[in-house]
C-alpha cells in the first residue's frame, strides 16, 4: 500500500520560511517522479514543482515560485522536500505531495498516481 505523508506545514508571517516534508513508503520511490501541488480555497488545485525519479537535478517550478521555492529529494530517506522562503499571502493553500510512475518531470496533476492527504500552510500578511 501506497502512502505519501506530507509534513511540515503551518502559519507563517509573510516574509517567512517553512520546509514541507513528504515521506513515502509502499513504493520504490527513487523510481518515481515527485511533485508538489497545492490549492488555496475556492481555487483549483496547481502545480508548484517537480523533481525527476534520479534526482539528479531535473526540477521545474510554477513560475509564482521561481526563486523562492526549492524542491529537493532523499531518496535514501524515501522523502522529498519543499524549501520555501519569502513566503507571501497568495502562497497559502493546502500543499499536497504526489508521486509519477515516470522518470520524466510533469507538471500536469494527470501524470501523477499517488497523492498525499495534504499539509496546509497559511501565511499572514
Amino acid at each position: 500500500q501506497v502512502q505519501l505523508v506530507e509534513s511540515g506545514g503551518g502559519l507563517v508571517q509573510a516574509g517567512g520560511s517553512l520546509r514541507l516534508s513528504c515521506a513515502a513508503s509502499g513504493l520504490t520511490f527513487s523510481w518515481y517522479t515527485m511533485g508538489w501541488f497545492r490549492q488555496a480555497p475556492g481555487k483549483e488545485r496547481e502545480f508548484v514543482a517537480t523533481i525527476s525519479w534520479s534526482g539528479g537535478g531535473d526540477t521545474y517550478y510554477v513560475d509564482s515560485v521561481k526563486g523562492r521555492f526549492t524542491i529537493s529529494r532523499d531518496n535514501a530517506k524515501n522523502t522529498v522536500y519543499l524549501q520555501m522562503n519569502t513566503l507571501k499571502p497568495e502562497d497559502t493553500a493546502v500543499y499536497y505531495c504526489a508521486a509519477a510512475d515516470s522518470r520524466y518531470i510533469s507538471s500536469s496533476s494527470a501524470d501523477y498516481k499517488y497523492w498525499g492527504q495534504g499539509t496546509q500552510v497559511t501565511v499572514s500578511s
